[in-house]
């Protein structure tokens, strides 16, 4: 049976690409989705942010103005890991063994929530093959309740059960309950409010200095303000803005290898594509910052434009 011979839309994984650069045997990084959204609280909807993540990245130039051209790494986009109807202790053990089969194949797993409980899944796998692995969060919640609806497992408790496998710095954070203010009272952990990272002026070797030489990041986009980013399920004043938050993340991928990573708790607006667009490009600058990609010079970007064109419609 001969194939359609006329021209189609772009294919749909992250960043729209064609196989040459989307194949799983090649690719250095792989995409998984895990649209689950069941212990939110307040504003549901993170179900659907994968799904948005990887719309907008179809939409997005491929030279990223820092990194270069990430996609000639190669990014594989997995199917959508499927919800468990169990409840969360079972999505979390889904998620594990997800995680541990891309890494596995050697290679980065870059996670799109779905809400932050699914973050302990993934460490768990990372923490088998990085044994020295520390985590990262940026974050506007603590997220260090013991447990929170009755069960461990919750959105609110993730950070709590991560600390209980490695060490974690925690930046952004300025909103958490009474319970878990007086548990990091008698059990401190390094922690930065806005404010307090804000006071560091650049100088992050508090926050870098709390992490090993291996780290997983766990990117929960309420950390971000919700003047640049309103799509999630509780907006929190106050957050980071982009360059503060990406600085961060190329300071920590200078001093440390970024073994794999995840952007959570994105609640699509419907009309308000900016948030989508936003994690979108968050995902591709961490996939470039985890794969230690150097950034070319003009004469390397008018080359990438060129080899784009030839791949893609404009995408004006």
């Amino acid at each position: 049976m001969r194939t359609p011979d006329w021209p189609t839309g772009l294919p749909n994984n992250f960043g729209g690409l064609d196989q040459a650069f989307s194949e799983l045997g090649t690719a250095r990084a792989v995409v998984l989705p895990v649209p689950y959204d069941f212990t939110t609280t307040y504003q549901g909807g993170t179900r659907s942010g994968p799904r948005a993540i990887l719309a907008a990245s179809q939409n997005m130039e491929l030279w990223d103005e820092e990194v270069g051209p990430i996609y000639r790494s190669g990014i594989h986009t997995m199917p959508e890991l499927e919800p468990a109807a169990e409840g969360p202790e079972a999505m979390v053990a889904r998620v594990e063994r997800a995680v541990t089969w891309i890494l596995e194949q050697g290679k980065l797993p870059a996670i799109l929530g779905g809400e932050h409980s699914i973050t302990a899944g993934a460490v768990r796998a990372a923490v088998r093959r990085h044994p020295r692995l520390s985590v990262l969060q940026i974050d506007a919640h603590g997220d260090m309740r013991d447990t929170y609806l009755g069960t461990p497992h919750s959105h609110a408790c993730v950070m709590r059960r991560v600390r209980e496998q490695v060490p974690a710095a925690s930046v952004g954070i300025r909103s958490m309950s009474e319970e878990e203010a007086e548990h990091l009272e008698r059990h401190p952990v390094p922690l930065s409010s806005v404010r307090r990272f804000r006071a560091l002026q650049g100088r992050w070797d508090p926050i870098l200095a709390a992490l090993t030489d291996e780290v997983f990041v766990t990117f929960d986009l309420d950390g971000l303000d919700p003047s640049i980013l309103p799509a999630t399920g509780t907006p929190e004043p106050g957050g980071l803005d982009w360059y503060e938050a990406v600085d961060l993340l190329r300071a920590v991928s200078q001093r440390a290898r970024i073994v794999g990573f995840d952007v959570v708790e994105l609640a699509p607006l419907p009309g308000q594509v900016a948030s989508d667009f936003l994690a979108a490009r968050l995902v591709y600058r961490l996939i470039g910052l985890a794969l230690r990609l150097a950034q070319g010079g003009a004469d390397a970007a008018a080359s990438a434009a060129a080899s784009d064109a030839t791949r893609h419609p404009a995408r004006a």
